[in-house]
């Protein structure tokens, strides 16, 4: 089953210096996860500035450009994993997480996992 995982924290750690050792270990995360097929695609998000919400309130469409300083917590990242379990993708996610802790003790966020929803194509 596949699982997409986000990245939350606040929109400040975008102007603070990442540790070297993180984008390391996260090299190597990456690549043995990519290549062993678990992880299927990941990116970090750009700045809420480069960002556009598109609402839908009261029947009426409403278009509005970044930054949204109205957020205490932005979406800074994600992941879409295939799992065998929502075990294994939870365990993934700590592991992620983990090398946060270890490498910029000074992160704070969370790293929530939510299995996508099958979908079947319908046929020609």
């Amino acid at each position: 089953m596949r699982y997409m995982m986000f990245i939350k924290h606040t929109e400040d750690y975008r102007t603070q210096e990442v540790p070297e050792a993180l984008f390391k270990a996260m090299d190597e995360f990456v690549g043995a996860n990519l290549k062993s097929g678990v992880l299927v695609d990941t990116a970090g998000l750009q700045p809420t500035s480069a960002g556009t919400r598109i609402g839908l309130r009261g029947g009426r469409i409403k278009v509005t450009d970044g930054p949204f300083s109205e957020s205490k917590e932005i979406v800074g990242g994600y992941a879409i994993v295939e799992a065998k379990s929502k075990e294994e993708a939870v365990a993934m996610a700590r592991q992620f997480m983990d090398l946060h802790r270890v490498h910029w003790p000074a992160f704070e966020g969370e790293c929530e996992v939510r299995p996508l929803e099958a979908f079947d194509p319908p046929k020609a």
